[in-house]
């Protein structure tokens, strides 16, 4: 019995619209209706357009009756993290600073989704301005996981997991800076991707911390993310930071390369504050590697004990930066109570920012200071040069490294905010990748006795995705857990 239409691939889909099976107008209201079913409890999405999203599918629909069919995501409603610019729509951030803004242009992986077919809905729930890891710190509320609604679905992008997992989309977009794909990828059973530095466009993100971040896919099967990847990925002139590379069909390549491979297990990584359950699922995994012929080798990544003081250090001296530009004079929110210029700057970023921003505002102004400067930022850089010289170095010996993604599963809402360094050590295992500027992705791989999602991540090498893509390939086509899905009940 196959799956319910808010619960299949994008392959699945696509090969049913392509067949005249189903229209894309069929699919989006399937979507629709599961989204006004289930966002009461999940509060997934900060705003979705029912009839954009029909009139997107209905010229879909034409452009297949036409033979004019545009791409990969021909008909496949797409949903986008609230941080990720649609000309036309609200882009806030989840953030009060920015509650009444609509974006006046389009992000180039917008464009490109929109050049493929896909059906832009809705704008997905975060942790404001992407600071987080359990999308608590949203100005709108915070979002709850599908597998069982008293707990987080991770963060920042939380709303672009919970949405995919519960249903209310068929593959959505997230950003992540220090594991914000793929730590909500784990905590909700899904598959999250974070690229190369400089594989996708980052033009039209709003930014957090620029030498960080990246776009990438949320979905529900290593296929599914491979299409994504596929329709968002290439150079563009208007970021800088984008590099000129070739793109491999990633999908056509799963099916090509088979392996086996040299894996690495960082010893840094299997250590104190792992969960026992989310520790014995991950070293099933590494069994299941080693039983199809794969060389497994101990590795070591000496500086992981300073990836989260050097990556507090950089993201809030990049957001100190990024974030000045909200100062209530050219856009965002402007205090009414304000009486003279000091005060339009001061009470409109005093009222326009959450604790957590603020937080890491002031962190990052601090350690930019006149005097602080060599000492907290610079070496803080440094101390990056030589973490990204770990991954290169384990390389040499190894094709990719196999982690848990998180150190432990979905935990209740509100359990950690009242201890933001508990926050930020849900991220110890995720946020060297965005450091060394790496490929890396979680999977499912178990579920706990309580029914928690489990992830496993494989970081890959600089531009290897289609590689680190065929390697989860090979394990998710041996195992059913994206087979299975929350009931909401």
């Amino acid at each position: 019995m196959s799956a319910p239409l808010h619960f299949q691939s994008i392959a699945a889909l696509s090969a049913k619209l392509a067949a005249g099976q189903l229209s894309s107008t069929e699919l989006t209201q399937a979507i629709l209706a599961r989204t006004k079913a289930v966002e009461p409890r999940l509060h997934a999405f900060n705003s979705y357009d029912e009839a954009d999203a029909l009139a997107q599918a209905a010229a879909s629909d034409a452009r297949r009756n036409a033979g004019q069919s545009a791409g990969a995501l021909e008909g496949i409603p797409v949903g986008l993290k609230d941080v990720i610019a649609v000309a036309g729509q609200p882009l806030t951030a989840s953030s009060k600073m920015l509650a009444n803004f609509v974006s006046p242009y389009d992000a180039t992986v917008t464009q490109k989704l929109q050049h493929a077919g896909a059906i832009l809905h809705g704008r997905l729930n975060c942790d404001e301005f992407a600071m987080g890891s359990s999308t608590e710190n949203s100005a709108f509320g915070p979002t709850s996981n599908p597998w069982d609604l008293t707990r987080t679905p991770g963060g920042s992008s939380g709303g672009s997991a919970a949405a995919l997992a519960g249903g209310a989309a068929v593959a959505t977009l997230g950003s992540d800076t220090g594991g914000s794909i793929r730590q909500p990828a784990a905590l909700c059973g899904l598959v999250g991707l974070k690229p190369t530095y400089g594989l996708i466009s980052r033009y039209g993100l709003i930014a957090y911390a620029s030498s960080l971040d990246q776009i990438g896919p949320f979905a529900r099967t290593i296929e599914d993310a491979a299409i994504m990847l596929g329709a968002i990925a290439g150079h563009d002139p208007r970021d800088s930071t984008s590099f000129k590379t070739a793109i491999p069909d990633y999908r056509a390549e799963l099916k090509t390369r088979r392996g086996p491979w040299k894996l690495g297990i960082p010893k840094e990584y299997f250590g104190a504050g792992l969960d026992p359950e989310v520790g014995a699922a991950v070293e099933k995994a590494i069994e299941f590697y080693r039983a199809q012929g794969c060389e497994i080798r101990e590795v070591s990544l000496p500086h992981t004990q300073h990836c989260l003081d050097a990556y507090y250090i950089i993201a809030t001296a990049e957001a100190s930066s990024n974030l000045a530009r909200y100062d209530g004079i050219r856009y965002g929110h402007r205090s009414s109570s304000a009486k003279n210029l000091l005060d339009v700057y001061q009470k409109s970023r005093a009222e326009g920012f959450g604790d957590e921003v603020k937080r890491r505002i002031i962190l990052g102004t601090y350690v930019l200071s006149s005097g602080y400067y060599d000492a907290y930022y610079l070496r803080a850089q440094k101390v990056r040069t030589l973490i990204r010289q770990d991954f290169l170095n384990a390389y040499r010996e190894v094709d990719a490294l196999i982690t848990p993604t998180s150190p432990i599963p979905a935990f209740k809402l509100g359990e950690k905010s009242a201890d933001p360094l508990a926050m930020y050590l849900c991220d110890i295992y995720t946020i060297g990748v965005n450091l060394a500027g790496l490929p890396a992705l979680s999977l499912p791989c178990g579920f706990t006795t309580s029914g928690l999602p489990i992830g496993l991540q494989l970081i890959g090498q600089p531009f290897r995705e289609a590689a680190l893509l065929a390697t989860a390939f090979t394990y998710e086509q041996a195992h059913a857990w994206h087979t299975q899905f929350p009931s909401l009940s």
